[in-house]
Order: structure tokens, then sequence, then C-alpha cells
């Protein structure tokens, strides 16, 4: 079973990268660990070849996963979204209906999301709750205190 997840080409390119240090510098790293502590002697007792390669073990599992996602990962082509709503890669601009405060968040897959920056998951509350909404319709936001109204202001691709 595969998960498709979408991407900007930026993300993909750090998902990228982020797979080839660990196939060129941490995997070579795990296997220098493991050969050290091979030459310190007898291998049942030796508890730094254990851990040595548990963390290969667990090296390699990480890079089987990140393998995965790339090849699973879709561009996402932006000059195929509707602009008239808000879809992956919309810049959103809303207003709590509740104490007015507006606030503007970057709809993006999950893998990128980064509240500093103002990107938020498009499978988080709010970014499902924006999800496919037009300008100045009200998006219900269920959150663990309740159900937050927000209004629509502005749809804008960045």
């Amino acid at each position: 079973m595969s998960n498709v997840s979408y991407y900007t080409p930026e993300g993909l390119k750090k998902l990228k990268d982020e797979l080839d240090f660990l196939k060129s510098v941490e995997r070579p790293k795990a296997s220098q660990a493991i050969a050290e502590a091979r030459d310190k002697g007898d291998l049942s007792e030796n508890a730094e070849y254990d851990a040595a390669k548990e963390a290969q073990g667990l090296l390699e599992m990480r890079i089987s996963k990140m393998e995965e996602l790339v090849a699973n990962a879709r561009l996402i082509d932006e000059s195929q979204l509707d602009t008239s709503k808000a879809l992956v890669l919309s810049t959103v601009k809303i207003k709590n209906v509740a104490n007015n405060m507006q606030m503007k968040y970057t709809l993006v897959a999950e893998s990128e999301a980064d509240l500093k920056t103002g990107k938020i998951s498009v499978t988080s509350p709010i970014g499902k709750g924006l999800l496919g909404k037009s300008v100045g319709e009200i998006a219900e936001v269920t959150v663990p205190n309740g159900t937050m109204k927000f209004e629509v202001l502005e749809i804008t691709r960045e």
C-alpha cells in the first residue's frame, strides 16, 4: 500500500538531499563504527559492536522509509490549480470570526509544514477546514475546545 504525497519542487529537493546525505555520509559512518568495534575482539561480549549494529539497523530502516517517500512523491503543478478555491499551495488570509484576528497561512503537504514560516499542513484541522473554500466563505474548524469559525478573506498563490 503506497501513500502518495504531494510536494513542491523545494520540498522534494530537500527530501532527496536528506536521503543522499544518509546514503553517502551516514551509511559509511555506520559501517566504519561496526568495523572498529569488530576489531576490538570477542563479539559475544562486545556492547560497542551490538550498539553499532543496532544503529546501522535503525539507519537502514530510516533510509528505506525515505526511499519509499521519494518513490511515492508527486510534484504539484501549480499552473493546474484552481485559484478561486483554497487548495494545496494556496496562501489564505483568514479572519477568526470570534475575535476578528487575521492570519495568513500557506497550505502545504504534511512534510513541509512549518508554523514559524506560516506553512500549515492540509491534514491539520485548520488546513482541512480551509480546503475547497472560496473567498467570503466561513470555514468551521473543530478543535479540542470546540468549533472555531474562520472567514476566508483572500486566496493567492505565491
